[in-house]
């Protein structure tokens, strides 16, 4: 995924990987601002659904696009975000996680690194049984990363300084697209307006371009940059703090 940052204004644009969209469904930005501290508070209560479902919401499309980065197919990278956050539930429950010993974030990188790594056993154990022409699953078009054998195989899996990396860029990729989504459900613009924002802001999609594939002016398109602009940065500011603060 190509990114660069344009001096002039400070947003990132991204060119994300065919299929994946910056929009958050609707929805998922409510309560957007939660720390993770409070949400770590109500996560003692077990039966606090709200909670859990707010700690999901937040983490599981940072791990599927963890484990997308990390060569796995996309029925894989849903099951080791699945695994990954089943098995934090069931840490924390059990009192595991202690904040003071290392950052939140750290401690699923390390789950997901674990599972990770054990999917990756599986696969190979079952190539070498004869068991799959494709150990990811993803067919031979697919692009190979970094740490994949020429033959889709996964090699070992990267250190943890180049795992922190990652994980931050597909957070500030997943915290983008929440910002969009609250920017959405604010109701103040029309969809068109929000689209040409995106692909001419964030994208870098020509403004004539934009306008073209969204019904609207060139002028439109540039004023909505206009518009949006600082309410999308101190969106984003909002949803790091609230991610960052307890982390």
């Amino acid at each position: 995924m190509r990114r660069k940052i344009d001096g002039g204004d400070g947003l990132v644009r991204v060119s994300p990987a065919p299929g994946r969209t910056l929009w958050a469904p609707r929805g998922l930005c409510l309560q957007h601002t939660r720390t993770n501290t409070r949400l770590l508070e109500d996560l003692r209560d077990a039966a606090n659904d709200a909670a859990w479902s707010a700690f999901d919401a937040r983490y599981r499309p940072v791990l599927v696009a963890f484990a997308r980065r990390l060569g796995f197919g996309p029925e894989d990278a849903r099951d080791i975000a699945q695994q990954t956050l089943g098995e934090f539930a069931a840490a924390y429950r059990l009192g595991k996680y202690r904040r003071e010993e290392g950052r939140l974030s750290s401690w699923l990188i390390g789950i997901a690194r674990h599972v990770c790594s054990g999917v990756r056993r599986a696969r190979v154990g079952r190539r070498r049984a004869g068991g799959e022409a494709d150990a990811q699953g993803q067919g031979a078009s697919a692009p190979r990363r970094d740490w994949q054998a020429p033959d889709g195989v996964l090699g070992a899996i990267p250190d943890e300084a180049h795992l922190t990396r990652l994980w931050e860029q597909e957070r500030r990729l997943v915290i983008l697209g929440r910002a969009i989504g609250v920017l959405r459900d604010e109701g103040k613009i029309d969809e068109s307006t929000l689209l040409a924002f995106e692909l001419f802001a964030l994208r870098g999609v020509g403004a004539e371009q934009a306008a073209a594939q969204c019904g609207v002016s060139v002028d439109a398109v540039y004023v909505a940059k206009y518009r949006l602009t600082r309410r999308l940065r101190e969106i984003v500011r909002e949803l790091t703090h609230a991610f960052d603060e307890g982390d």
